[in-house]
Protein backbone atom coordinates (compact mmCIF):
# COMPACT_ATOMS: atom_id res chain seq x y z
CA UNK A 1 0.00 0.00 0.00
CA UNK A 2 3.52 2.23 -0.28
CA UNK A 3 1.66 3.51 -3.87
CA UNK A 4 -1.50 4.62 -1.83
CA UNK A 5 0.22 6.54 0.74
CA UNK A 6 2.36 7.99 -1.96
CA UNK A 7 -0.73 9.28 -4.19
CA UNK A 8 -2.41 10.55 -1.02
CA UNK A 9 0.89 12.66 -0.21
CA UNK A 10 0.91 13.81 -3.83
CA UNK A 11 -2.98 14.65 -3.29
CA UNK A 12 -2.61 16.71 -0.15
CA UNK A 13 0.72 18.67 -2.05
CA UNK A 14 -1.17 19.60 -5.45
CA UNK A 15 -4.14 20.55 -3.15
CA UNK A 16 -2.17 23.08 -1.08
CA UNK A 17 -0.91 24.52 -4.24
CA UNK A 18 -4.50 24.85 -5.81
CA UNK A 19 -5.78 26.38 -2.89
CA UNK A 20 -2.73 28.91 -2.48
CA UNK A 21 -3.39 29.97 -5.86
CA UNK A 22 -7.02 30.19 -5.87
CA UNK A 23 -6.08 32.62 -2.89
CA UNK A 24 -3.69 34.49 -5.19
CA UNK A 25 -6.35 34.49 -8.35
CA UNK A 26 -9.01 35.75 -6.25
CA UNK A 27 -7.76 38.16 -4.01
CA UNK A 28 -6.31 39.77 -7.35
CA UNK A 29 -9.28 39.36 -8.77
CA UNK A 30 -11.53 41.08 -6.19
CA UNK A 31 -9.30 43.75 -5.78
CA UNK A 32 -8.84 45.18 -9.52
CA UNK A 33 -12.77 44.96 -9.75
CA UNK A 34 -12.84 46.96 -6.53
CA UNK A 35 -10.20 49.34 -7.27
CA UNK A 36 -11.66 50.01 -11.06
CA UNK A 37 -15.41 51.12 -8.98
CA UNK A 38 -13.84 52.51 -6.97
CA UNK A 39 -11.41 54.98 -8.99
CA UNK A 40 -12.57 58.47 -9.54
CA UNK A 41 -11.76 61.09 -12.06
CA UNK A 42 -9.02 63.95 -10.74
CA UNK A 43 -9.68 67.01 -9.83
CA UNK A 44 -7.09 68.54 -11.81
CA UNK A 45 -8.47 66.45 -15.29
CA UNK A 46 -5.22 64.61 -16.27
CA UNK A 47 -5.39 63.54 -20.19
CA UNK A 48 -6.02 60.11 -20.75
CA UNK A 49 -6.77 59.19 -16.97
CA UNK A 50 -9.65 57.67 -16.42
CA UNK A 51 -9.92 57.35 -12.94
CA UNK A 52 -7.57 57.34 -9.79
CA UNK A 53 -7.38 56.74 -5.93
CA UNK A 54 -5.29 57.10 -3.05
CA UNK A 55 -5.14 53.89 -0.91
CA UNK A 56 -3.15 53.35 2.19
CA UNK A 57 -1.90 49.57 3.44
CA UNK A 58 1.09 47.97 5.08
CA UNK A 59 2.55 51.37 6.50
CA UNK A 60 2.41 53.51 3.12
CA UNK A 61 0.42 54.83 0.83
CA UNK A 62 -0.37 54.34 -2.92
CA UNK A 63 -1.71 56.92 -5.83
CA UNK A 64 -3.24 54.68 -8.72
CA UNK A 65 -3.97 56.27 -11.83
CA UNK A 66 -5.98 54.16 -14.39
CA UNK A 67 -5.96 54.81 -17.67
CA UNK A 68 -8.63 54.03 -20.99
CA UNK A 69 -7.49 52.99 -23.35
CA UNK A 70 -4.17 53.28 -22.24
CA UNK A 71 -1.08 55.65 -21.59
CA UNK A 72 0.05 58.18 -23.84
CA UNK A 73 3.67 55.58 -24.19
CA UNK A 74 4.47 52.17 -23.16
CA UNK A 75 5.98 51.98 -19.09
CA UNK A 76 9.28 50.02 -18.96
CA UNK A 77 7.86 48.16 -16.32
CA UNK A 78 4.44 46.53 -16.96
CA UNK A 79 3.19 43.53 -14.21
CA UNK A 80 1.14 41.22 -15.68
CA UNK A 81 -1.66 39.19 -13.80
CA UNK A 82 -1.99 36.05 -15.33
CA UNK A 83 -0.32 33.15 -13.66
CA UNK A 84 -2.55 33.36 -10.46
CA UNK A 85 -5.01 32.26 -13.16
CA UNK A 86 -2.98 29.63 -14.66
CA UNK A 87 -1.66 27.97 -11.56
CA UNK A 88 -4.92 27.64 -9.95
CA UNK A 89 -6.16 25.82 -13.76
CA UNK A 90 -3.47 23.49 -13.86
CA UNK A 91 -3.27 22.64 -10.54
CA UNK A 92 -7.25 21.64 -10.37
CA UNK A 93 -6.31 19.88 -13.35
CA UNK A 94 -4.35 17.59 -11.64
CA UNK A 95 -6.17 17.17 -8.61
CA UNK A 96 -8.85 16.10 -11.14
CA UNK A 97 -7.17 13.73 -12.80
CA UNK A 98 -5.43 12.47 -9.34
CA UNK A 99 -8.66 12.00 -7.44
CA UNK A 100 -12.02 11.85 -10.43
CA UNK A 101 -9.67 10.02 -13.01
CA UNK A 102 -7.59 7.64 -11.02
CA UNK A 103 -10.16 6.50 -8.89
CA UNK A 104 -12.75 6.59 -10.90
CA UNK A 105 -14.26 3.59 -9.93
CA UNK A 106 -14.92 5.84 -6.40
CA UNK A 107 -15.77 9.06 -7.23
CA UNK A 108 -16.64 9.59 -10.61
CA UNK A 109 -18.36 6.49 -12.16
CA UNK A 110 -21.81 5.98 -10.05
CA UNK A 111 -23.16 2.56 -11.68
CA UNK A 112 -26.42 3.03 -9.93
CA UNK A 113 -27.21 5.95 -12.60
CA UNK A 114 -25.02 4.33 -15.80
CA UNK A 115 -22.91 1.49 -15.94
CA UNK A 116 -19.77 3.59 -17.59
CA UNK A 117 -16.44 2.31 -18.11
CA UNK A 118 -13.50 4.34 -16.66
CA UNK A 119 -12.30 5.49 -19.46
CA UNK A 120 -16.05 6.45 -21.00
CA UNK A 121 -16.64 8.66 -17.86
CA UNK A 122 -12.91 10.55 -17.91
CA UNK A 123 -13.40 10.87 -21.84
CA UNK A 124 -17.29 12.49 -21.27
CA UNK A 125 -15.79 14.73 -18.65
CA UNK A 126 -12.67 16.12 -20.37
CA UNK A 127 -15.31 16.97 -23.49
CA UNK A 128 -17.79 18.23 -21.31
CA UNK A 129 -15.37 21.05 -20.07
CA UNK A 130 -14.06 22.12 -23.35
CA UNK A 131 -17.36 21.79 -25.57
CA UNK A 132 -18.83 23.85 -22.55
CA UNK A 133 -16.20 26.62 -23.15
CA UNK A 134 -16.49 26.84 -26.73
CA UNK A 135 -20.71 27.30 -26.19
CA UNK A 136 -20.03 29.51 -24.37
CA UNK A 137 -17.54 31.56 -26.36
CA UNK A 138 -19.54 31.46 -29.34
CA UNK A 139 -22.86 33.02 -26.95
CA UNK A 140 -20.22 35.90 -26.11
CA UNK A 141 -19.22 36.61 -29.34
CA UNK A 142 -22.56 36.73 -30.62
CA UNK A 143 -24.60 39.49 -30.40
CA UNK A 144 -25.15 39.49 -26.83
CA UNK A 145 -22.52 40.64 -25.59
CA UNK A 146 -24.17 44.05 -26.73
CA UNK A 147 -26.83 42.68 -23.96
CA UNK A 148 -24.98 41.43 -21.02
CA UNK A 149 -27.91 40.79 -18.87
CA UNK A 150 -29.14 38.35 -21.06
CA UNK A 151 -25.70 36.66 -21.87
CA UNK A 152 -25.53 36.11 -18.00
CA UNK A 153 -29.09 34.66 -17.72
CA UNK A 154 -27.84 32.10 -20.86
CA UNK A 155 -24.58 31.47 -19.13
CA UNK A 156 -27.16 30.47 -15.95
CA UNK A 157 -29.23 28.51 -18.33
CA UNK A 158 -26.27 26.55 -19.99
CA UNK A 159 -24.23 25.67 -16.17
CA UNK A 160 -27.82 24.16 -15.05
CA UNK A 161 -27.76 22.05 -17.96
CA UNK A 162 -24.64 21.19 -17.69
CA UNK A 163 -25.08 20.10 -14.06
CA UNK A 164 -28.55 18.46 -14.83
CA UNK A 165 -26.30 15.85 -17.13
CA UNK A 166 -23.84 15.12 -15.01
CA UNK A 167 -26.36 14.37 -12.53
CA UNK A 168 -27.59 11.57 -14.62
CA UNK A 169 -24.20 9.54 -14.93
CA UNK A 170 -21.46 10.65 -12.42
CA UNK A 171 -21.40 10.42 -8.74
CA UNK A 172 -23.24 13.50 -6.47
CA UNK A 173 -19.62 14.53 -5.72
CA UNK A 174 -18.31 14.66 -9.39
CA UNK A 175 -21.71 16.75 -10.32
CA UNK A 176 -20.30 19.64 -8.10
CA UNK A 177 -17.00 19.21 -8.56
CA UNK A 178 -17.49 19.05 -12.76
CA UNK A 179 -20.00 22.32 -12.25
CA UNK A 180 -17.01 23.89 -10.57
CA UNK A 181 -14.35 22.49 -13.01
CA UNK A 182 -16.62 23.70 -15.78
CA UNK A 183 -16.90 27.35 -14.59
CA UNK A 184 -13.24 27.42 -13.68
CA UNK A 185 -12.30 26.84 -17.43
CA UNK A 186 -14.36 29.56 -18.70
CA UNK A 187 -12.96 32.17 -16.33
CA UNK A 188 -9.37 30.73 -16.62
CA UNK A 189 -10.49 30.26 -20.92
CA UNK A 190 -11.10 33.94 -20.69
CA UNK A 191 -7.86 34.98 -18.96
CA UNK A 192 -5.95 33.20 -21.77
CA UNK A 193 -8.13 32.95 -24.70
CA UNK A 194 -9.81 36.45 -24.54
CA UNK A 195 -8.54 39.31 -21.44
CA UNK A 196 -4.43 38.67 -22.14
CA UNK A 197 -4.82 38.16 -26.00
CA UNK A 198 -6.41 41.66 -25.86
CA UNK A 199 -4.46 43.71 -23.74
CA UNK A 200 -1.22 42.11 -25.93
CA UNK A 201 -2.73 44.02 -29.16
CA UNK A 202 -2.73 47.37 -26.96
CA UNK A 203 0.38 46.87 -25.70
CA UNK A 204 1.23 45.88 -29.41
CA UNK A 205 -0.08 49.22 -30.76
CA UNK A 206 1.99 51.43 -27.74
CA UNK A 207 5.12 49.84 -29.18
CA UNK A 208 4.38 50.76 -32.76
CA UNK A 209 2.93 53.98 -31.74
CA UNK A 210 -0.58 53.61 -33.38
CA UNK A 211 -3.70 54.22 -31.02
CA UNK A 212 -4.97 51.35 -29.89
CA UNK A 213 -8.60 50.24 -30.41
CA UNK A 214 -11.05 50.80 -27.22
CA UNK A 215 -12.91 47.54 -28.54
CA UNK A 216 -10.39 44.92 -27.39
CA UNK A 217 -11.11 46.89 -23.20
CA UNK A 218 -14.54 46.60 -23.81
CA UNK A 219 -14.34 42.83 -24.85
CA UNK A 220 -11.83 42.18 -22.17
CA UNK A 221 -13.92 44.08 -19.42
CA UNK A 222 -17.31 41.42 -20.53
CA UNK A 223 -15.05 38.56 -19.72
CA UNK A 224 -13.68 40.09 -16.56
CA UNK A 225 -16.86 40.92 -14.88
CA UNK A 226 -18.34 37.32 -15.64
CA UNK A 227 -15.16 35.77 -14.05
CA UNK A 228 -16.29 38.20 -10.78
CA UNK A 229 -19.67 37.16 -10.60
CA UNK A 230 -18.85 33.62 -10.91
CA UNK A 231 -15.58 33.18 -8.43
CA UNK A 232 -17.78 33.00 -5.37
CA UNK A 233 -19.81 29.88 -6.66
CA UNK A 234 -16.27 28.30 -7.95
CA UNK A 235 -14.94 28.68 -3.75
CA UNK A 236 -18.75 26.99 -2.74
CA UNK A 237 -18.27 24.05 -5.58
CA UNK A 238 -14.47 23.51 -4.73
CA UNK A 239 -15.55 22.95 -0.86
CA UNK A 240 -18.77 20.77 -1.43
CA UNK A 241 -17.10 17.51 -2.09
CA UNK A 242 -16.55 17.86 2.19
CA UNK A 243 -20.48 17.73 2.47
CA UNK A 244 -22.64 15.52 1.63
CA UNK A 245 -25.83 17.56 2.15
CA UNK A 246 -24.43 19.50 -0.73
CA UNK A 247 -23.46 16.65 -3.05
CA UNK A 248 -25.43 13.53 -2.42
CA UNK A 249 -28.58 15.22 -2.47
CA UNK A 250 -30.70 14.19 -5.96
CA UNK A 251 -31.23 18.26 -6.50
CA UNK A 252 -27.11 18.91 -5.95
CA UNK A 253 -27.73 20.58 -9.68
CA UNK A 254 -30.45 22.94 -8.57
CA UNK A 255 -28.54 23.52 -5.18
CA UNK A 256 -25.42 24.56 -7.60
CA UNK A 257 -27.73 26.33 -9.44
CA UNK A 258 -28.99 28.88 -6.13
CA UNK A 259 -25.65 28.75 -5.41
CA UNK A 260 -24.59 30.78 -8.08
CA UNK A 261 -27.39 33.33 -7.87
CA UNK A 262 -25.99 33.74 -4.18
CA UNK A 263 -23.01 34.25 -6.10
CA UNK A 264 -24.21 37.03 -8.39
CA UNK A 265 -26.10 38.89 -5.12
CA UNK A 266 -23.45 38.73 -3.21
CA UNK A 267 -21.38 40.09 -5.60
CA UNK A 268 -23.90 43.09 -6.74
CA UNK A 269 -23.52 44.11 -2.82
CA UNK A 270 -20.30 44.49 -3.10
CA UNK A 271 -19.66 46.23 -6.32
CA UNK A 272 -22.45 48.44 -6.08
CA UNK A 273 -20.59 49.67 -2.90
CA UNK A 274 -17.37 49.72 -4.34
CA UNK A 275 -18.78 51.81 -6.66
CA UNK A 276 -19.72 54.23 -4.05
CA UNK A 277 -23.53 53.47 -5.29
CA UNK A 278 -24.68 52.98 -1.29
CA UNK A 279 -25.42 49.61 0.03
CA UNK A 280 -28.14 47.22 -1.55
CA UNK A 281 -29.50 45.86 1.69
CA UNK A 282 -32.08 43.46 -0.18
CA UNK A 283 -29.37 41.49 -1.66
CA UNK A 284 -28.52 39.71 1.82
CA UNK A 285 -32.54 38.99 1.65
CA UNK A 286 -32.23 37.69 -1.57
CA UNK A 287 -29.02 35.68 -0.62
CA UNK A 288 -30.82 34.26 2.56
CA UNK A 289 -34.26 32.90 0.80
CA UNK A 290 -31.51 31.08 -1.74
CA UNK A 291 -29.56 29.62 1.09
CA UNK A 292 -32.95 28.75 2.78
CA UNK A 293 -33.47 27.39 -0.77
CA UNK A 294 -30.42 25.00 -0.55
CA UNK A 295 -31.53 23.65 2.80
CA UNK A 296 -34.53 22.80 1.41
CA UNK A 297 -33.51 20.91 -1.40
CA UNK A 298 -30.78 18.79 0.69
CA UNK A 299 -33.11 17.15 2.13
CA UNK A 300 -35.60 16.10 -0.51
CA UNK A 301 -33.34 13.13 -1.54
CA UNK A 302 -29.86 11.30 -0.86
CA UNK A 303 -28.04 9.54 -4.23
CA UNK A 304 -25.95 6.34 -4.37
CA UNK A 305 -27.27 2.33 -4.17
CA UNK A 306 -30.15 1.34 -0.96
CA UNK A 307 -29.02 -1.35 1.46
CA UNK A 308 -30.68 -3.78 -0.47
CA UNK A 309 -28.67 -2.80 -4.14
CA UNK A 310 -25.69 -3.09 -2.25
CA UNK A 311 -25.95 -6.56 -0.73
CA UNK A 312 -26.78 -7.68 -4.51
CA UNK A 313 -24.05 -5.36 -6.28
CA UNK A 314 -21.66 -6.86 -8.73
CA UNK A 315 -18.06 -5.71 -6.99
CA UNK A 316 -15.24 -4.47 -9.41
CA UNK A 317 -12.10 -6.40 -10.13
CA UNK A 318 -10.59 -4.43 -7.45
CA UNK A 319 -13.33 -4.61 -4.90
CA UNK A 320 -13.70 -8.47 -5.21
CA UNK A 321 -9.95 -8.46 -4.48
CA UNK A 322 -10.57 -6.97 -1.25
CA UNK A 323 -13.26 -8.93 -0.59
CA UNK A 324 -11.51 -12.11 -1.16
CA UNK A 325 -8.48 -10.94 0.85
CA UNK A 326 -7.85 -12.66 4.21
CA UNK A 327 -9.34 -11.34 7.26
CA UNK A 328 -12.07 -9.47 5.01
CA UNK A 329 -15.03 -11.14 7.47
CA UNK A 330 -13.21 -10.09 10.49
CA UNK A 331 -12.71 -6.20 8.96
CA UNK A 332 -16.32 -5.94 8.14
CA UNK A 333 -17.16 -7.15 11.15
CA UNK A 334 -15.05 -4.86 12.92
CA UNK A 335 -15.97 -1.73 10.57
CA UNK A 336 -20.04 -2.42 10.93
CA UNK A 337 -19.00 -2.73 14.80
CA UNK A 338 -16.97 0.56 15.18
CA UNK A 339 -18.59 2.40 12.34
CA UNK A 340 -21.61 2.60 10.78
CA UNK A 341 -23.56 4.18 13.76
CA UNK A 342 -22.43 7.42 11.77
CA UNK A 343 -21.13 5.68 8.54
CA UNK A 344 -24.97 4.22 7.56
CA UNK A 345 -27.63 5.05 4.98
CA UNK A 346 -29.18 6.60 8.06
CA UNK A 347 -27.60 7.42 10.78
CA UNK A 348 -28.29 7.28 14.20
CA UNK A 349 -25.48 9.48 15.94
CA UNK A 350 -27.04 12.55 17.24
CA UNK A 351 -26.05 15.30 15.10
CA UNK A 352 -25.35 13.46 11.96
CA UNK A 353 -28.10 13.55 9.16
CA UNK A 354 -26.21 11.88 6.35
CA UNK A 355 -23.24 9.87 6.28
CA UNK A 356 -19.87 11.97 6.65
CA UNK A 357 -18.44 12.50 3.60
CA UNK A 358 -20.59 10.41 1.61
CA UNK A 359 -18.97 7.04 2.97
CA UNK A 360 -21.62 4.15 4.06
CA UNK A 361 -20.27 1.49 5.67
CA UNK A 362 -23.25 -1.03 6.12
CA UNK A 363 -22.62 -4.01 3.68
CA UNK A 364 -19.74 -6.38 2.80
CA UNK A 365 -19.91 -4.44 -0.10
CA UNK A 366 -19.23 -0.91 1.05
CA UNK A 367 -16.04 -2.13 3.09
CA UNK A 368 -14.90 -3.39 -0.30
CA UNK A 369 -16.07 -0.62 -1.85
CA UNK A 370 -13.90 1.65 0.85
CA UNK A 371 -11.04 -0.20 1.62
CA UNK A 372 -8.21 2.35 0.78
CA UNK A 373 -10.48 5.22 2.84
CA UNK A 374 -10.83 2.39 5.31
CA UNK A 375 -7.10 1.31 5.72
CA UNK A 376 -5.72 5.12 5.56
CA UNK A 377 -8.09 6.67 8.22
CA UNK A 378 -8.54 3.44 10.85
CA UNK A 379 -5.47 0.99 10.05
CA UNK A 380 -2.80 3.45 9.07
CA UNK A 381 -3.84 5.92 11.24
CA UNK A 382 -5.93 6.73 13.87
CA UNK A 383 -8.50 9.55 12.03
CA UNK A 384 -11.17 7.64 12.52
CA UNK A 385 -13.60 6.75 14.70
CA UNK A 386 -13.19 10.70 15.46
CA UNK A 387 -11.42 10.50 19.22
CA UNK A 388 -11.99 7.11 18.94
CA UNK A 389 -15.76 7.27 20.22
CA UNK A 390 -16.54 3.56 19.52
CA UNK A 391 -13.38 2.46 20.78
CA UNK A 392 -11.51 1.15 18.15
CA UNK A 393 -8.63 -1.55 19.75
CA UNK A 394 -5.03 -1.01 18.39
CA UNK A 395 -5.53 -5.00 17.34
CA UNK A 396 -8.82 -4.32 15.46
CA UNK A 397 -6.33 -1.57 13.84
CA UNK A 398 -3.74 -4.51 12.80
CA UNK A 399 -5.91 -6.79 11.81
CA UNK A 400 -7.27 -3.85 9.16
CA UNK A 401 -3.55 -3.57 7.92
CA UNK A 402 -3.22 -6.93 7.65
CA UNK A 403 -6.24 -7.30 5.54
CA UNK A 404 -4.91 -4.98 2.97
CA UNK A 405 -1.42 -6.20 3.40
CA UNK A 406 -3.55 -9.63 1.99
CA UNK A 407 -5.35 -8.28 -0.64
CA UNK A 408 -1.74 -6.99 -1.99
Amino acid sequence: MLATIFLDWIEFAVRWVHVITAIAWIGSSFYFIALDLGLRRSAEGREGVSGEAWQVHGGGFYFIQKYMVSPARMPSELTWFIWESYSTWLSGAALMILVYYLGADMYLVDLAKAELSTWAAIAISAASLTLGWLIYDRLCKSGLAARPTLLMVLLFGLLLAMGYGYNQIFTGRAVLLHLGAFTATIMTANVFFTIIPNQRIVVADLKADRTPDPKYGKIAKLRSTHNNYLTLPVIFLMLANHYPLAFASSYNWLIAGLIFLMGVSIRHFFNTHHAHKGYVWWTWLVTALLFLGVIWLSTLGTQGFSYEEAEARVLSPTEERYAQAAGFEEVTDIVLGRCSMCHTREPGWPGIAVPPKGVVLETPADVAFEAKRIYLHAGLTDAMPPANLSFMEPSERAAIRAWIAAAG
